[in-house]
């Protein structure tokens, strides 16, 4: 049996110290390198050419920086923030899309407490939309709030539930949904201007607005009943243009009759009456050849229709002769 010397505690420690020492031997050239790996590493930065850096300085606001490739101080004393200016964001109201694409995926949460309003008649309704909005101004985006996201989520649910709440039920179902749209997407502007958050909002849109599943079935026979009675009354209007317009015509054909046929009567009595003043005027002049033209008018437009003339001697005394009288009883 072979007996190998087993060391002294104190040989032991002789050759950790030797060992020990060979590593401190290569200790500064490694922190060296690894210091110029860090030092490189936070030198170069990249821009992307859909944002724009912010450069801070321990903390403070330097200046902004172009997409491309940049130089800063490393080691934390520079920090650059890349923010998209050119991204349209998305905010989604009363519901949350899982995954997008060709069959859109939705999540099966609740969010009723988002999509249920109090519209302006006291209905209820489920309403889903969307804030789309572009970032305008990084450094108030970053400095000047601290959840802008929680901002724009707020302001727009306080704004939407508002506009909603100043229209009825149809209103904001129907007619009234583009108006909707574009006074919110004012308000909302409106308000993340006076808090400085640096948005710019390019679309707020109603998606989807319906009655809460509950109560669907009393809105749908109610909207049944409004539809039947907007049907009798636009029936009523087409019997009411059919009949009215058309008694309308013929009282005004009537009057129009009435006052031309008038106006004849008139225009004829005045042209009488002026024939008959210039008739009179030539007469005083001369009565003997007015009384004998007149004559001879009158008998142009009476003997025209006489069935029978006879012609007697203005010397005989009597027409008796030309009567053959008493031709039948000789004939007996």
């Amino acid at each position: 049996m072979e007996i190998h010397n087993v060391p002294s505690p104190d040989e032991i420690i002789d050759i950790g110290r030797k060992k020990f020492a060979d590593y401190m031997k290569w200790l500064p050239a490694a922190a060296i390198i690894l210091f110029l790996l860090v030092g490189l590493r936070g030198l170069i930065y990249s821009i992307g050419p859909d944002e724009v850096g912010v450069i801070q300085r321990f903390g403070k606001f330097m200046s902004l920086s172009s997409p491309g490739l940049h130089a800063k101080i490393p080691f934390g004393i520079d920090k650059v923030t890349p923010i998209k200016v050119e991204k349209v964001f998305k905010e989604e109201y009363g519901f949350k899309t899982a995954e997008a694409g060709v069959k859109t995926r939705y999540s099966s949460g609740n969010y009723r407490d988002q999509s249920l309003m109090l519209t302006g008649d006291l209905n209820i309704l489920d309403v889903r939309w969307i804030v789309q909005f572009k970032i305008k101004d990084p450094v108030k985006l970053l400095f000047a709030t601290r959840r802008p996201e929680d901002n724009i989520h707020d302001i727009s649910e306080v704004v939407m539930r508002r506009f909603v709440g100043d229209y009825s039920v149809d209103e904001v179902l129907t007619t009234k949904r583009e108006e909707i749209d574009d006074l919110a997407q004012q308000e909302i502007q409106r308000i993340l201007d006076i808090y400085n958050v640096g948005v710019h909002i390019v679309t707020v849109k109603l998606l989807d607005v319906n009655p809460p599943e509950t109560v669907k079935p009393a809105f749908n026979e109610v909207n049944e009943a409004k539809q039947e009675k907007e049907k009798m009354i636009n029936q009523a209007w087409e019997a009411y243009n059919k009949v009215i317009p058309k008694a309308k015509g013929t009282a005004e054909k009537t009057i129009r009759e009435a006052e031309g046929y008038a106006t004849d009567k008139i225009n004829r009595a005045k042209g009488e009456s002026a024939r008959f003043l210039a008739t009179l005027e030539e007469y005083k002049k001369a009565p003997e050849i007015t009384k004998k033209r007149l004559y001879l008018e009158t008998l142009a437009q009476v003997l025209p229709h006489a069935k029978e003339k006879y012609i007697i001697d203005s010397q005989q005394k009597s027409i008796l002769p030309l009567l053959d009288i008493n031709k039948k009883g000789g004939q007996q």
